[in-house]
């Protein structure tokens, strides 16, 4: 009786031991429901905005959850979790920026007319229980909080100029393959990036003028940087290839 009673005990207290770390467990925001729009509805790097504009509930209701993310919640997260949070707010935002206004030709028709970062400066993020800009999360929080020059292979804008945007949300536990994959994709998208061994130029995006700080902030350091993508030198020269800024539209 008595080894019972021992026996219960312990099993006791290894079940409640197992409650309260699970009471203790920062709460997650679970990404099913922006997979959910991004595989239906993200297609090659390019997005249905008619048939998002249709059915847009999966997608307001996951940024609303996200909302609901306290700073102290999202503090007690590992790095890559933050991350990825972020990344996703920030494009699932963008979606929704898009679909509010759809149709539009081009992101950079939203905003004040006068503002050339018009879009980007309307408060139309949802965080940490106040509205912020897209310009906020990106440039006050995520460049420099986190230091990931591979952002800018994640952040999409809504324009062909950007990289392609992912038919899957991104994941704190595979987050650095996903980047990896990015920056993979949208260095071989020649377009916008590619080498000319005869010139020893290399022709490339202007995100890496716009960010050069975040990748070495010279040139050569950019051109070291894409070197293990594309076959350059670092004493190559360098010249930026056209930005476009069309909708990152389907079929169009």
């Amino acid at each position: 009786m008595a080894t019972r009673r021992r026996t219960g005990a312990v099993l006791a207290g290894i079940l409640l031991a197992g409650a309260m770390r699970a009471s203790a467990a920062p709460r997650r925001v679970s990404n099913a429901l922006l997979n959910e729009v991004l595989k239906a509805r993200v297609h090659g790097g390019l997005v249905d905005y008619v048939v998002l504009q249709r059915d847009r509930r999966p997608l307001d209701r996951w940024l609303d959850e996200a909302s609901t993310v306290s700073r102290a919640e999202f503090a007690a997260w590992p790095r890559d979790a933050r991350l990825a949070f972020l990344i996703n707010v920030y494009n699932a935002t963008t979606l929704r920026l898009i679909v509010d206004h759809y149709p539009v030709a081009s992101i950079r028709k939203l905003g004040a007319w006068w503002d050339p970062k018009g879009p980007w400066h309307l408060k139309v993020v949802r965080l940490f229980g106040k509205t912020m800009t897209l310009d906020d999360l990106e440039q006050g929080m995520i460049r420099p909080d986190f230091h990931e020059p591979r952002v800018h292979f994640a952040l999409v804008c809504a324009a062909k100029g950007c990289p392609p945007l992912r038919s899957e949300a991104y994941d704190g536990a595979r987050l650095d393959s996903q980047l990896n994959d990015q920056e993979r994709s949208f260095l071989a998208q020649s377009w916008k990036n590619r080498a000319d061994a005869a010139t020893r130029t290399a022709y490339l995006s202007p995100i890496f003028k716009w960010y050069m700080a975040d990748f070495g902030g010279t040139k050569e350091a950019v051109l070291a940087f894409v070197k293990k993508r594309l076959a350059v030198g670092t004493d190559w020269g360098v010249s930026w290839t056209d930005y476009d800024w069309s909708l990152n539209e389907s079929g169009k």
